[in-house]
């Protein structure tokens, strides 16, 4: 008998470690179709079978899971927030050797966000940020550091004069931000976290998880935080019971780990 979604999801478990279960089922259901249909394959056990021994595919499936919109600076004004409180903050708190961890960082815009928003304050030499996502062909691209004009809408002028070459018509980020930055595989959902953070930074992802995945991301963030620590989140998101789930709220997009 063919498989029907729920079979489907149990064979990518087994196959990818990757729990579709986790994912709101209407919209990721969606995606998946759309990429079978894309191939002319027929139903979901003929797809299994397929990207069992077609790598290209399999990584593209992979690369479908994930939802690769990002841009630096995205939403300015709190990056904005960041440098002129945050950092300052944070430094004056756990002093220049931060542990940063971008998680979910997509395409790299954000761990480079990052490296040159602490720039401004910190020795590049000093920084290092921790970049994660399930995807390996983002992190593939993010290693690349090529970014087309318009996800540098927002960098601020000096930063992008600085660490941005124009190649054609896109831009490549200098070699001294992307040595700044370690990229790992990682899965949210079952994945051990770094710990010891004094900063995470996870945005415009979790809107895509169940309540219950989400509920257990942001309680496994608050154990990945130091005391004090920070939480920086997307404009889309909210902790609505952040203080059952060890937070304090600073403002909408950041989240300060309770002191205990």
């Amino acid at each position: 008998m063919a498989y029907d979604y729920e079979g489907f999801k149990s064979a990518i478990l087994r196959l990818t470690g990757i729990d579709l279960s986790a994912y709101k089922e209407n919209q990721m259901k969606r995606r998946i179709d759309t990429l079978i249909r894309k191939h002319r394959i027929d139903g979901y056990e003929a797809f299994v079978n397929t990207i069992r021994s077609d790598k290209d595919l399999f990584e593209e499936f992979v690369n479908y899971l994930t939802i690769n919109v990002s841009e630096f600076y995205r939403n300015p004004d709190q990056w904005e927030l960041m440098d002129k409180t945050f950092i300052p903050e944070l430094i004056s708190m756990f002093g220049k050797n931060l542990k940063i961890w971008s998680a979910a960082c997509s395409t790299g815009d954000e761990p480079y966000s990052l490296v040159m928003a602490l720039s401004r304050h910190i020795p590049l030499s000093q920084i290092k940020i921790i970049a994660t996502d399930l995807d390996k062909q983002v992190i593939a691209q993010a290693k690349v550091g090529l970014y087309v004009e318009k996800s540098l809408a927002s960098v601020p002028k000096d930063l992008k004069e600085k660490y941005f070459k124009k190649v054609g018509s896109s831009y490549q980020i200098s070699d001294e931000i992307k040595s700044r930055v370690e990229f790992r595989q990682h899965n949210l959902l079952k994945d051990p976290y770094p710990d010891k953070c004094n900063m995470i930074v996870c945005r415009n992802v979790l809107i895509y998880f169940t309540e219950e995945s989400k509920e257990a991301v942001y309680d496994k963030f608050n154990d990945a935080l130091v005391d004090n620590g920070i939480l920086f989140i997307g404009s889309t998101e909210q902790i609505m019971n952040h203080k059952a789930h060890g937070y304090e709220r600073r403002n909408s997009f950041y989240y300060q780990k309770k002191k205990n």
